[in-house]
């Protein structure tokens, strides 16, 4: 299948993650501001006047100057079509994380240069291993006082196993960021500071004499540095990198745009393009197949004037084409592409074609669900994306009795996103469902969406459970009625059993050996 206008550019599609307060959103907005797409980057808590980041639309996003959900931007740069995801760093959403980390080639990991490896960053490292997905590590806010540099890669190469392999390296010390050596070429790329780092860094190239001229002790250390880091396999290989064997690194700082222009340079350069992806009955559509499609999430209220839903959909193989009819694989039915769009935060253009490695939005698709696959030709469907082991329950009850209307809306809305669990039981009703969360942060999310997307305000009230576990029709019979245990029905089906604590459930299992308890997959992320 082909188009008039179809782009053939390649393709590099990627996530950018990290532990909260790294600048992953500040960097979403620095790389979007050295492709050229914007023409001066704000950050969350920039100077009076500065605007928020592209990336974050929510209010409480900008309130607080943290990303609680994920966004997609998609950008030419270099002779390439760039699908980069900026993702929540909060680990209250780390279901949000892990969808996108299922529609990505490659991961950009930002590392705080003063706060080393936080339990975050290391959660995430591991998740990208786990799923294969090539990790390049950017060490931020070198601008400020931190750790040594030589100290850092130690930390990578201890704490998460993946070697380090500098393709740049500092010159000065963290708090006196004046520049970096190219280790491929043992030039200087000295920067210039701006105002405010709201405009790209000016960048000057010396050769090494110039350098030593120029910045004098601070260079000769980073030369030192870099011959160690050689003597030690420290080197750029891609095989390994590609193998999930090593982690390339790069200094920055997102702020201030040094080193910016670099990470996008390395991205076309060292990243992997979409390759094969496999479906659950183990065969493997490549990206030259018929096309497919994988849902990696649902989104709603991005924009107030149009109350629309938008499917983030990753294109696996063939040609997209707007307005063609393709299979969706969980119903069996067709379903028709005729608005399409591509995504920049929450600003949206008209898409015509999309290739493999690009993120499509499929405006008002209310049958899409986060896992969803969708095809045309030969049928094929996606593994599922898992869900977490909720650990955090409330109860939800509408504040204004004459808008149930809204509020069951509201609430089925908010579960077909994944934005929450939705639980319920015959017991409990429909006026008064469980909410299931990761984290706690995820119910003031569902209450400010109510009321803004809705007009629905909402009560929610706590309860004592912490933890669940899958169980069977004979598994609810038996718990009906116990004290501190109750079985909720997701809507997908499952049986949760819900449990005060891990106490409380192995008392269950002593009075009732043959309770069927299977364990969800843990909020890794």
């Amino acid at each position: 299948m082909s188009a008039p206008d179809l782009d053939e550019r390649p393709r590099r599609t990627f996530a950018v993650i990290s532990h909260p307060d790294a600048g992953k959103s500040t960097l979403t907005e620095a790389l979007a501001l050295h492709a050229s797409v914007i023409s001066e980057a704000g950050a969350v808590h920039g100077k009076a006047g500065r605007r928020g980041t592209v990336s974050d639309w929510m209010e409480m996003e900008r309130a607080r100057g943290i990303s609680i959900t994920s966004a997609a931007l998609q950008f030419s740069y270099g002779g390439h079509v760039v699908n980069l995801v900026d993702t929540p760093g909060h680990s209250d959403f780390s279901e949000d994380t892990y969808r996108v980390l299922s529609a990505v080639d490659s991961a950009v990991m930002l590392v705080d240069a003063a706060k080393g490896l936080e339990p975050q960053t290391m959660k995430l490292f591991k998740v990208c291993t786990l799923r294969g997905i090539p990790v390049i590590t950017v060490i931020n806010k070198w601008d400020r006082p931190g750790l040594e540099a030589l100290e850092l890669m130690d930390l990578i190469e201890q704490q998460i196993g993946l070697k380090p392999t500098p393709l740049t390296w500092p010159v000065g010390e963290s708090g006196d960021f004046r520049g970096v050596l190219d280790r491929r070429d043992g030039g200087f790329i000295a920067y210039t500071r701006t105002a405010g780092g709201a405009t790209r860094a000016p960048e000057r190239r010396m050769d090494p004499a110039e350098a030593l001229a120029s910045e004098g002790e601070a260079w000769s250390r980073a030369e030192e540095e870099h011959e160690l880091l050689s003597a030690d396999d420290a080197d750029h290989d891609p095989e390994a990198f590609l193998a999930g064997r090593s982690t390339p690194v790069l200094f920055g700082s997102a702020l201030l745009n040094f080193g910016v222009a670099r990470i996008l340079d390395e991205l076309l350069t060292v990243a992997p393009g979409p390759g094969p992806t496999t479906a659950v009955d183990g065969s493997v559509r490549r990206p030259d197949d018929e096309f497919s499609a994988f849902v990696f999430k649902v989104q709603s209220g991005m924009n107030a004037a149009h109350r629309d839903r938008l499917a983030y959909a990753r294109v696996c193989s063939g040609v997209f084409e707007r307005g063609m009819v393709v299979t969706h694989a969980r119903t069996g039915r067709p379903f028709a592409t005729k608005y399409a769009q591509t995504v920049m935060g929450r600003e949206r253009t008209s898409v015509e074609t999309a290739l493999p490695g690009d993120i499509v939005g499929l405006v008002n698709a209310a049958a899409l669900r986060p896992g969803d696959t969708i095809y045309a030709g030969p049928a094929v469907d996606y593994p599922p994306i898992a869900t977490f082991a909720p650990e955090h329950f409330a109860t939800a009850s509408n504040v204004e009795t004459g808008r149930s209307k809204q509020f069951r809306k509201g609430i089925e809305q908010l579960d077909q996103e994944g934005a929450i669990q939705v639980l319920r039981s015959d017991v409990r009703g429909d006026a008064n469902p469980v909410l299931a969360a990761v984290g706690p942060m995820q119910f003031e999310v569902v209450q400010a969406r109510m009321q803004a997307e809705f007009g629905v305000p909402i009560r929610l009230e706590t309860l004592s459970y912490s933890l669940a576990r899958v169980t069977d029709a004979a598994g609810a019979e038996m718990l009906a009625g116990t004290s501190g245990a109750e079985v909720l029905s997701r809507s997908d089906g499952t049986r949760l059993a819900v449990f005060a604590d891990k106490w409380r459930m192995a008392s269950v299992l002593r009075q009732h050996p043959d309770l069927h308890l299977e364990p969800l997959p843990a909020g890794v992320v």
